[in-house]
């Protein structure tokens, strides 16, 4: 019987494993799904005649390596550092392995390994990254089989809440990790912008100046997403002016985060006292002694330069910095402390949903005339675990899973890659399309 190991049982994985179950059921597969948590598994699983449990600790050689041993292809959504654990396993037991994670140095490092047994370690191959390598390579190849040359290109995406769902001033919830949300953009951007190499730390990634047009969303906010130049090789537009991947967001949210970082408030370092509101967490970190709420608001304010009624206060007020929300006490870092509150203000509550959008805008010079170029995907969740992220991200790698084990791929490359070719591109997108997972084209 042909078996599918799935390890993580969390937000992202519903669709993933509903689909493979159904996978299961037509091809006599069974899908084997470890985690830590055996509720997870079981949320997920059921009583599915075709799917079996597995709790266990992922670090624990001896529970993980024989669930690897027996598998006929691994399929991980765990954190990232856990990625290489199983990736090794794989090498050792001769296992495709298929990830959503960006590709770390110490998978990079197995890629010579990988080609040697003939395997394949497919990695960014979720949503963003993933979706965004697939179509943006799509497009690109299309311009350069009719000999177009490539000028800009500017790749956007985000997971943001369902309009019918946006009810506070910072036009976001979870709907993905939320400690992901808190250090992105910690290590800075590097991107091309006119021929030249830009870079930009952390405070400066959030301007409120950068702005897209969406169609059917308007003006959404955006900042540089790691290091874009490193796609470069990968999508092979060495010759392009303007290279940049960024994450979406809503105009608010880039001010109301930048204040936050302007105020230490998201800071990783700082060994933080035992703190039992908010407001004491605020004061010690803005030097603020003595005075009440509104004597804190006034400080502040001046402190990030702003009105005390305008509308940056207003979104730190928002979240009950200014009126005692209560801490645990047990944060050691201001990045901790905000996130206990963030988990209160920004929760997706059950019946809510997500919405996922993604963007390419690209310029392109063809016979002598320039063209711009956008695809556009925008995409609301079902509420609950059917979440737009958790479709975006399970379902590539659910359908690249089937297709490599029912052989339906040719030239499969081996190492350790991301799916930038169109032997993986081509028949992942088309069944993308069948689930609602469609971009808009449009060329000027």
């Amino acid at each position: 019987m042909t078996r599918v190991l799935v390890a993580g049982a969390g937000k992202s994985s519903t669709y993933l494993i509903e689909y493979l179950l159904l996978c299961a059921q037509r091809h006599k597969w069974e899908i084997v799904v470890a985690d830590g948590s055996e509720q997870a598994i079981m949320e997920k699983l059921g009583h599915h005649p075709n799917g079996r449990a597995a709790a266990i600790d992922i670090t624990n050689d001896k529970e993980r390596r024989p669930l690897v041993q027996e598998a006929d292809m691994v399929v991980s959504l765990m954190p990232p550092h856990l990625h290489y654990l199983l990736a090794k396993d794989c090498l050792d037991f001769g296992k495709n392995l298929i990830t959503a994670s960006y590709v770390s140095p110490e998978m990079k490092s197995l890629d010579a390994a990988a080609k040697e047994k003939n395997l394949l370690f497919m990695c960014e191959m979720g949503l963003d990254p993933g979706i965004d390598h697939m179509t943006a390579s799509q497009i690109i190849h299309s311009i350069q089989k009719v000999r177009g040359s490539l000028c800009c290109f500017k790749s956007y995406c985000g997971g943001l809440v369902a309009p019918a769902d946006d009810d506070n001033p910072w036009h976001y919830k979870f709907s993905w990790n939320p400690r992901n949300v808190l250090t992105a953009g910690m290590a800075g951007a590097e991107f091309l912008q006119r021929k030249k190499p830009v870079q930009l730390d952390y405070k400066n990634l959030f301007d409120p100046k950068k702005k897209v047009k969406i169609n059917g969303l308007g003006n959404l906010g955006y900042y540089p997403n790691r290091d874009s130049l490193h796609y470069l090789d990968l999508y092979q537009t060495h010759d392009t002016n303007t290279f940049m991947r960024a994450t979406l967001r809503y105009p608010d949210f880039i001010c109301g985060w930048r204040a936050l970082i302007d105020l230490g408030l998201t800071e990783l370092d700082d060994n933080l006292p035992a703190f039992k509101n908010a407001t004491e967490w605020l004061a010690y970190k803005s030097n603020f002694e003595n005075g009440n709420a509104a004597g804190l608001r006034q400080h502040v304010a001046q402190k990030l330069g702003e009105q005390a009624d305008g509308k940056i206060m207003n979104l730190l007020a928002w979240l009950g910095i200014f009126d005692a929300e209560p801490l645990s006490g047990q944060a050691t870092n201001s990045s901790s402390a905000l996130e206990e509150i963030l988990l209160r203000k920004w929760e997706l509550g059950p019946d809510e949903k997500d919405m996922v959008v993604m963007a390419h805008e690209m310029e392109y010079e063809q016979g002598g005339q320039r063209h711009h170029m956008t695809s556009t995907m925008i995409l609301e969740g079902e509420g609950g675990n059917r979440s737009a992220m958790a479709k975006t991200v399970g379902l590539p790698m659910a359908i690249l899973t089937e297709l490599m084990l029912n052989q339906k791929i040719s030239n499969l490359p081996t190492g350790v890659c991301v799916p930038t070719m169109p032997a993986v591109y081509k028949p992942v997108l088309k069944r993308l399309e069948h689930h609602g997972i469609v971009f808009k084209d449009s060329v000027v």
